[in-house]
């Protein structure tokens, strides 16, 4: 069974929108009232919703029918669309925008994807991607405990260069905006810990992040988590979160112009 599949049965038990997110998403999209977005990866619908809530029109497309069924479950008057992000099944300028949140590391082809976005949306439209950076992901103090773990999640990263990838297919970069992680943040994607290092103790949250879920050593994550339990316990783990500090940002927002 293919990863978001696996993962998708819980997903929505630890994640999401978040509200903060949500907002800087619609900040760069800059949508239109009575126009039409598309969410590419929407997993369970989480953002699309909230999109919608905010009164956008909006169709998720995903490729995990596992994913898909949970929104529609969830949201049966929304569109829901199954189909890779390299192959959207829709013809030319057909939404007035695009999002993309925590997903184009995992595409075959996410230059194919961005081209394929670049086709559906209307001239002047803006496509916002939410996603960490390799350098951001270096940054985790989350290696300190999973060095093998971060390795398989940085690997997409390292070969993924998200601004050229954009230019290639046509997009001109608008901005770049780093986020750092809240306190009050809601959803529990990879670095949702970075200040409450006890909530990758529970394997709900651990299940819910891909990383984990897809860690091809699951040993180390189990040591892993017991050091950090014992180090949250000593305090010693103040003094790993704090070696780690940067000032690169968490995740990064990028939107991009056609």
């Amino acid at each position: 069974m293919a990863l978001y599949d696996r993962i998708g049965v819980g997903y929505d038990t630890t994640r999401s929108a978040d509200p903060y997110l949500l907002s800087r998403m619609l900040h760069h999209l800059h949508p239109r009232d009575a126009a039409r977005y598309l969410d590419v990866g929407c997993g369970t619908g989480n953002y699309a919703a909230a999109m919608r809530e905010e009164s956008l029109r909006v169709v998720g497309l995903d490729f995990a029918a596992t994913m898909l069924n949970r929104a529609r479950e969830k949201h049966p008057s929304m569109a829901w669309v199954r189909a890779r992000g390299e192959a959207i099944p829709f013809p030319a300028r057909a939404f007035a925008g695009a999002t993309c949140t925590f997903v184009h590391h995992h595409m075959e082809d996410p230059a194919r994807a961005f081209a394929e976005v670049y086709r559906v949306v209307e001239p002047g439209a803006r496509f916002v991607l939410l996603n960490a950076t390799v350098e951001q992901t270096r940054g985790y103090w989350l290696l300190e405990y999973f060095p093998r773990m971060m390795a398989q999640a940085m690997a997409p990263f390292e070969r993924l260069d998200t601004v050229g990838a954009l230019t290639a297919a046509g997009f001109r970069i608008e901005c770049e905006e780093q986020y750092e992680i809240r306190r009050d943040l809601r959803d529990n994607f990879l670095y949702c810990g970075k200040h409450r290092p006890e909530m990758y103790l529970d394997p709900r949250v651990r299940t819910g992040i891909s990383s984990f879920a897809n860690a091809a050593d699951q040993d180390e994550i189990e040591k892993g988590v017991e050091r950090i339990a014992q180090d949250i316990a000593s305090g010693r783990i103040e003094n790993v979160i704090r070696s780690y500090a940067h000032d690169k940002g968490d995740y990064m927002f990028t939107g991009a112009a056609k």
